[in-house]
């Protein structure tokens, strides 16, 4: 693959963490972090986000090389899409040229993607089609999701 391109998926159903295990794994983030993740209700939820956001630092330590977390800082879009500071980009010296990533979660897994040049974007859906609905009513439901294209 080309150089900062970069696809991961996690599946986390098998992670049934202590809550002490959790609280260490939270104490990783940027303390900014912290409330991204534990603002759900649900454990589900929370470990969703939290893998989200382990996975966008790592990513970030994989592609730049960069070991401290705290030297820079993930932000989202008001659609939700994170990025990285671009005041970050010079002081990190990252030359892709467009650099950008997305992260998408659903069910039991949480994905990845990044792209050194084109807007990437990544959404995945666990496909389990609730009771009582056909495909063709469970795919409508995500009709607002999708471009006119789609």
């Amino acid at each position: 693959m080309e150089e900062g391109v970069k696809r991961w998926v996690v599946d986390i159903s098998k992670w049934d963490p202590l809550p002490r295990q959790f609280s260490f794994a939270l104490s990783l983030l940027p303390p900014q972090q912290h409330s991204s993740v534990t603002r759900f209700f649900k454990t589900q939820d929370q470990k969703r986000a939290l893998i989200s956001r382990m996975l966008q630092y790592a990513l970030l330590h994989d592609l730049i090389k960069i070991n401290n977390p705290f030297l820079f800082t993930i932000k989202t879009t008001s659609q939700g899409k994170p990025f990285l500071d671009i005041q970050d980009y010079d002081k990190l010296g990252i030359t892709f040229p467009n650099f950008n990533f997305n992260v998408s979660h659903h069910g039991d897994y949480v994905a990845i993607a990044s792209e050194p040049l084109c807007l990437v974007g990544i959404d995945i859906v666990s496909f389990d089609i609730p009771q009582g609905e056909t495909v063709a009513d469970f795919i409508h439901s995500f009709e607002s999701y999708f471009s006119s294209l789609e």
